[in-house]
């Protein structure tokens, strides 16, 4: 390596003969190939890396996989050495060689003792701002993740809480119904009721199945109760009990006569007490099993907004994704709010990471259903571009001021007070957008109206 390979570099300009030559001495020429790692995340950062030619990508690693989260791709990026800095610092990501090319490598001790040497003002000036830098990073980290953890916690508390407590009442009732059934059969039976009785009686049971399309609810009141009256003339004593779920099931007085003339008097109340019984058990399982399919539905809709067991990056339906954001923001969607979908027809699929796609779905419905307080109209909008998707979410709310918009992407930059919003933030939301998906987003605001505009490419070129 000489020195004219370093002159050419904008990080080196400035240093003098003898300051490259050192480095030269101390450094090593390290060449790479498609695929070689040259230094991997969270591993301690003890050398300093120049990229002197060739293309490195910087590998994050998620809960399962490792995806592209930078490159070095122009002479002069540097990475690591961060133990110039701080006793503790190790690399922030992978280094993986994406061709041929070229790196200097510096001992990250060397680089802190010339650096000292060299400019030490400036030393203490990027030790500061090191430090800053990752505490501010730890702590937004943090915020994001708890914030995000809070809102799918509440959204999926809230949703889940009506089914459940509906599949716990039908339980409930249904351990009250099968005793009654349980009373009515010992009746039965003390009552010598004969196997061509019980199967006539059934038989007739299987003949309900609900009440005729259309009825009124004042119409099964009166038919409600003919059947008291009926029942009581005849001396059922639990006339009133057993009318509703009669009704209810389609039964009407030429039905009554018929179980009158097969069970006999003395066990016509138990065995309509049998037969109500026996249907309420079915409503009741039928409840059951349409609460707890609602929480499996849920359960499901949080699997999908979480991305829990799924590959990072994925090819997925933007418009799955923001159903699955509205349910874990339901207890949000409050009655004054109208949600309209305007999902376009043809959107063809996008490659993405979901999750991520998801918490930026999150932050922007979130602020969108803040400016409306509650009341007023979210309207969400999908269609397709020649190699792009589009995807607007807009509100009516009392609009973005100009010096709101114009900050609105910068990092730590808010309008709401403390401990309100979801903290992750338009600039990370930007960068998830820009950055790891390569596509824009953009605000259009004016009195009445606000539209956040993201545009999506289909395929992500960096992740190739």
């Amino acid at each position: 390596m000489l020195i004219d390979d370093l002159r050419g570099i904008f990080l080196f300009e400035g240093l003098s003969d003898e300051q490259l030559r050192d480095l030269i001495a101390v450094g090593d020429e390290v060449r790479f190939e498609s695929g070689d790692v040259l230094f991997r995340e969270g591993e301690a950062a003890d050398f300093w890396w120049v990229l002197l030619s060739g293309r490195v990508e910087l590998l994050r690693r998620t809960r399962w996989e490792e995806s592209v989260a930078g490159v070095m791709d122009r002479p002069g990026i540097w990475a690591g050495g961060f133990r110039a800095w701080a006793d503790q610092a190790g690399y922030m990501a992978t280094g993986r060689g994406a061709g041929s090319g070229v790196m200097l490598r510096v001992p990250a001790g060397a680089l802190g003792k010339w650096a000292r040497t060299w400019f030490p003002f400036g030393v203490h000036m990027v030790e500061g701002f090191f430090q800053t830098v990752r505490n501010m990073e730890a702590l937004s980290r943090q915020r994001e993740a708890l914030a995000a953890l809070g809102t799918l916690a509440a959204g999926l508390a809230h949703e889940i809480n009506n089914p459940a407590s509906a599949a716990a009442r039908a339980a409930g009732a249904l351990q009250d119904t099968c005793d009654a059934l349980m009373t009515s059969l010992v009746r039965l039976a003390e009552g010598s009721l004969s196997a061509e009785q019980f199967l006539a009686i059934d038989a007739m049971r299987q003949e309900l199945g609900g009440p005729a399309a259309g009825v009124s609810p004042l119409e099964l009141s009166d038919r409600e109760e003919a059947l008291a009256g009926w029942l009581e003339a005849h001396g059922v004593t639990a006339a009133w009990d057993i009318a509703p779920a009669l009704a209810a099931a389609g039964a009407d007085i030429a039905w009554c006569e018929r179980a009158g003339q097969v069970l006999g008097g003395g066990t016509l109340q138990p065995g309509l007490e049998w037969v109500t019984s026996t249907l309420s058990a079915l409503v009741l399982l039928s409840e059951l099993k349409e609460a707890t399919e609602r929480v499996s539905g849920l359960v499901a809709a949080m699997k999908s907004y979480a991305q829990l067991d799924r590959a990072s990056l994925q090819v997925i339906d933007v418009a799955e994704g923001i159903d699955s954001t509205l349910v874990m923001l339901g207890q949000r969607l409050e009655d004054g709010v109208t949600v309209i979908r305007d999902y376009g027809t043809g959107v063809p699929h996008i490659e993405a990471h979901p999750a991520e796609l998801n918490q930026v779905w999150t932050n922007i419905i979130d602020n969108a259903l803040d400016a409306m307080g509650g009341h007023g109209t979210l309207r969400i909008a999908t269609r397709a571009g020649s190699d792009h998707v589009v995807v607007e979410i807009a509100d009516t709310g009392p609009g973005m001021p100009a010096e709101v918009q114009a900050r609105a992407f910068e990092a730590f930059y808010t309008t709401k007070d403390v401990g309100q919003g979801t903290g992750l933030g338009l600039d990370i939301a930007r960068r998830i957008i820009v950055e790891r998906h390569h596509g824009e987003i953009a605000i259009d605001s004016r009195p009445g109206e606000t539209i956040l505009r993201v545009r999506l490419p289909l395929t992500r070129p960096g992740d190739h």
